[in-house]
């Protein structure tokens, strides 16, 4: 089986490709031997030309790599030395993201009946997940204090995502997809809090639509 290592780097490099050599997927109708298939949950979705797929009952989800937005500087223009966001603050943050994404997964595929699984099996897909862009307006490390920072929005990330046959490692689709943090359509206080809500909302959409296509398969009218 093509491990982790091997499979996350390509997927992180064609993401990438795709998301910056245009202004959005719109005029991707292949990439990597996969065909595009119209989605209304997310932004591109790429599926393998005439796969045979089952029905899948487990899920083997890969631990999600995060890769920060290499424009997203935390500390530009930040004067106070207590408020900087250090080596370990931002791997936290990705930490934070990764356990986060992992949770929200699990819950969702609870609710389908499906269950998360560490080997691969005759029912299983592997999920291999990778949050690439992560932007965050205003990160929030420190302990709670009077200081209060206002963002239109949190943030953004973007989801690159591998689906394989666990067994025999058939690349089934690939999904590419960006959310956006709450836009009230004005200034809101943004915090720890705040930051760690939207970063739910947005995997919540990601959990949803593995979830509701596995339904699919079954022909079940998912929620």
């Amino acid at each position: 089986m093509l491990g982790i290592r091997k499979v996350l780097p390509l997927v992180l490099a064609l993401g990438v490709t795709v998301l910056t050599g245009c202004a959005s997927t719109d005029s991707v109708t292949e990439w990597d031997g996969l065909v595009r298939k119209p989605n209304a949950r997310l932004n591109a979705v790429f599926v393998k030309p005439d796969a045979q797929v089952v029905a899948y009952r487990s899920v083997m989800l890969d631990p999600v790599q995060v890769s920060f937005d290499s424009n997203w500087d935390p500390n530009r223009g930040t004067r106070s030395t207590s408020a900087r966001l250090s080596a370990d603050d931002m791997a936290a943050i990705k930490d934070g993201v990764a356990e986060l994404f992992r949770e929200v997964f699990r819950e969702e595929l609870a609710r389908g009946g499906y269950q998360l699984v560490d080997q691969p099996g005759p029912e299983t897909l592997r999920v291999t997940p990778a949050i690439i862009n992560l932007f965050i307006n205003a990160p929030d490390v420190s302990a709670p204090g009077r200081t209060r920072t206002y963002t239109a929005d949190s943030g953004r990330m973007t989801l690159v995502v591998e689906l394989r046959d666990s067994e025999t490692n058939t690349l089934l689709a690939r999904a590419v997809d960006t959310q956006t943090g709450r836009s009230a359509g004005m200034w809101t206080i943004t915090n720890r809090v705040t930051n760690t809500a939207d970063a739910r909302r947005a995997i919540g959409v990601w959990a949803t639509a593995l979830r509701r296509a596995l339904d699919d398969l079954y022909g079940r009218a998912g929620s």
